[in-house]
């Protein structure tokens, strides 16, 4: 005896968009934009110039001023 196969039809689940971005990490982001100490790592190309310290020439370096601040967030993400 045959039997019939029927395939299962879902509804479409909706795109969800990103949820924005909340106060805290908005001023995460800027409190590593445009420093007195920003320096360009002319290594780069010069389209990466948005003045953020991941381009800066003193980034993780001894000759950054804000070393200790940048250590601080890594040990944030290390896990326990």
């Amino acid at each position: 005896m045959r039997g019939t196969f029927r395939t299962p039809v879902h509804p479409p689940i909706p795109a969800r968009p990103y949820p924005a971005e909340t106060e805290d990490e908005e001023d995460d982001a800027e409190r590593f934009h445009n420093r007195p100490c920003y320096e360009f790592n002319h290594q780069l190309l010069p389209a990466w110039n948005d003045k953020y310290c991941a381009h800066c020439r003193h980034y993780l370096t001894a000759r950054c001023p804000h070393i200790d601040e940048f250590l601080d967030d890594v040990e944030d993400l290390t896990p326990e």
